[in-house]
C-alpha cells in the first residue's frame, strides 16, 4: 500500500469519528441536530481532502455507525435514508472537487453540487422508505426536510467548509489531487 492511499484512509478514520463526535455539539437536541446537520461537515470534508470514493464510504458508514453505537438518528428510516444522502455528498464533494480542483471557486461549486445531489438522493430514499411504512412523502415535506429545515446548516456549511478546505489547501493536508 503506498504512502497517500494509507493517509487517505488514516484520514477517512478520523472524519467517520468526527462524524460521530461532532453531532454532540448540539447536546443531542434533535431540532438543533436537524439544523445545524453537524455530521454533514465530516462528510464534505472527506469528499474534498481524500476522494470521492473515501467520502461516500464515510457518508454511507456515519449515519448507521451513530445509529447503532449512540441510537441517534433512529435507523429506520432517519439512518438509512441518511446514508444514501451523506454518501452522495462524499461522493460528489470529492468528484466535482477533483474535477475542478485548480478551478478559482471549485470548493462552492462542488460544495453546492454536493448539497443539491445529496438532497435529492435523500429525497428519493426516503420516498421508498415511508412507502415501505405505508406513509405518504410529499414533495412540500421533501422541501421542508431537505431545505426549510436545515438552511441554518446550509448557511453555515456554505462559510466554515471552504474555510477550514482552504485551511489544509494551504497546510498541503488535500490529498484528493495527488491520485
Amino acid at each position: 500500500m503506498n504512502k497517500n492511499k494509507t493517509l487517505k484512509i488514516t484520514y477517512s478514520a478520523f472524519f467517520l469519528c468526527l462524524a460521530l463526535v461532532l453531532p454532540f455539539l448540539t447536546g443531542q437536541i434533535k431540532i438543533l441536530g436537524k439544523m445545524l446537520n453537524l455530521m454533514h461537515v465530516a462528510v464534505f470534508l472527506c469528499g474534498m481532502v481524500c476522494g470521492g470514493e473515501y467520502g461516500f464510504i464515510v457518508g454511507l458508514t456515519a449515519p448507521l455507525l451513530r445509529s447503532i453505537t449512540f441510537g441517534m438518528p433512529v435507523m429506520y428510516p432517519n439512518a438509512i435514508g441518511m446514508a444514501f444522502e451523506l454518501g452522495a455528498y462524499g461522493l460528489t464533494s470529492g468528484l466535482v472537487f477533483k474535477a475542478l480542483y485548480n478551478i478559482k471557486g471549485s470548493i462552492f461549486i462542488s460544495l453546492i453540487a454536493s448539497m443539491l445531489v445529496g438532497r435529492i438522493v435523500w429525497g428519493i430514499a426516503t420516498l421508498i422508505l415511508y412507502s415501505f411504512m405505508g406513509q405518504a412523502f410529499t414533495f412540500a415535506l421533501f422541501i421542508k426536510g431537505a431545505f426549510v429545515d436545515s438552511v441554518v446548516g446550509i448557511v453555515i456549511h456554505l462559510i466554515i467548509i471552504p474555510l477550514l478546505v482552504l485551511i489544509l489547501k494551504k497546510a498541503k493536508l488535500i490529498l484528493i489531487d495527488k491520485e
